[in-house]
């Protein structure tokens, strides 16, 4: 197996911090250099009063796996970068915030290098993403300001499941959008933060349909080596045994809405999941 592994180069890739990012064979199958990104283009941007979008980033890099060894992970530049691209051209601003204040964590291994749009894009937030808004801060004195959000995004990348499903800021976050209407965006493995809107009254998304990154896909990667073993528990099945039906069965570009919940699947339904969140965003504002 060993052999096999250097062969077809499937072996993880040591990281300078003692944990393993993909293998040269996983980032060959599961990263692009370029994405999909359609152009964003809207013809009636939002310049109402609800025009800003909390974006809450993981800012844990490291996840510990079933066999003890660590992923180097954070959270995913195609699936954070192309919806926020079609957020800013609606005409939203997005407020990045991490639980502590800390840097964002970034898979920068699946930065695509030559996708001039997301490069720019990264360039731009470089000072947000070093030194985000403290969303603990945020709870305390902001949380109330329900007038100026539109929507509270959760991005994709194994990160997510990383110090926010058991967060209790980002679970009063996620019942202070559902309380204000305000729509919630989580994208693939996204959705593992809202796990933190279960409490003693119960779970928040009870009974509600959602797209995410298949458990099923998250076993197999560890054979081309996209994961150094295997996870340390599997989102959907997480979520469903909490009443959650999940739609899809692939990491294709599924999305769904469901109230005033948007999810998307996997990275390649980033920009699906991008334009129809800034969308739907741009006519629930025209609406009211």
């Amino acid at each position: 197996m060993n052999l096999l592994r250097k062969l077809f180069r499937a072996s993880p890739t040591p990281t300078n911090d003692g944990a393993f990012s993909p293998s040269p064979l996983a980032i060959k199958l599961g990263t692009s250099t370029t994405t999909d990104y359609d152009g964003g283009a809207y013809a009636n941007p939002d310049k109402g009063k609800k025009s800003r979008v909390l974006m809450i980033c993981t800012e844990e890099r490291n996840m510990t796996m079933a066999n003890s060894k660590k992923f180097s992970t954070g959270n995913h530049p195609v699936e954070m970068g192309l919806p926020m691209l079609h957020l800013i051209n609606a005409g939203f601003e997005i407020d990045v915030v991490t639980p502590t204040g800390a840097p964002v964590a970034i898979e920068e291994w699946a930065m695509p290098a030559n996708d001039k749009d997301v490069q720019k894009l990264f360039r731009d937030y470089a000072d947000a993403f070093e030194k985000p808004g403290n969303l603990a801060d945020f709870v305390a004195k902001e949380m109330n300001d329900s007038a100026s959000y539109a929507a509270v995004y959760i991005p994709g990348g194994h990160g997510a499941m990383l110090g926010l499903p058991d967060n209790t800021d980002v679970g009063k976050v996620l019942h202070w959008a559902h309380d204000n209407n305000l729509f919630t965006l989580a994208l693939c493995h996204g959705p593992a933060a809202l796990l933190a809107a279960k409490n003693d009254n119960g779970f928040l998304y009870h009974g509600y349909k959602m797209t995410v990154f298949p458990d099923s896909v998250d076993k197999q990667t560890p054979m081309i080596g996209y994961l150094p073993g295997p996870m340390p528990w599997w989102v959907g099945e997480e979520l469903k045994a909490l009443g959650v039906e999940i739609t899809n069965t692939k990491a294709d570009n599924s999305t769904h809405v469901d109230r005033h919940l948007i999810t998307g699947a996997s990275p390649k339904a980033a920009n699906k999941f991008g334009r129809l969140a800034a969308t739907t965003l741009l006519t629930t504002a025209q609406e009211k």
